[in-house]
């Protein structure tokens, strides 16, 4: 029982990396302005927008499952 959630929880932790890793700054906007960003134009932002609301909302689903699992494997 301990070691597949010992792989589930290695799994959620690299995922949990991998999605804050593609999450843009919060200072991108004055930093983006003045070296130049990639995603120009209304459509471009919007866009970037709705994968950064999508990231920031599976960052706080996969960080909890990740607390669960720890505490979890620390009772067993």
């Amino acid at each position: 029982m301990k070691l597949p959630l010992m792989i589930v929880q290695l799994l959620c932790g690299l995922f949990l990396i991998l999605i804050i890793m593609l999450q843009s700054g919060k200072s991108s906007g004055l930093s983006g302005a003045i070296g130049g960003n990639s995603a120009e134009g209304f459509a471009g932002k919007a866009k970037a927008k709705t994968w950064d609301a999508k990231f920031a909302r599976w960052t706080k689903w996969v960080a909890l499952v990740f607390v669960l699992l720890t505490f979890v494997l620390v009772l067993l």
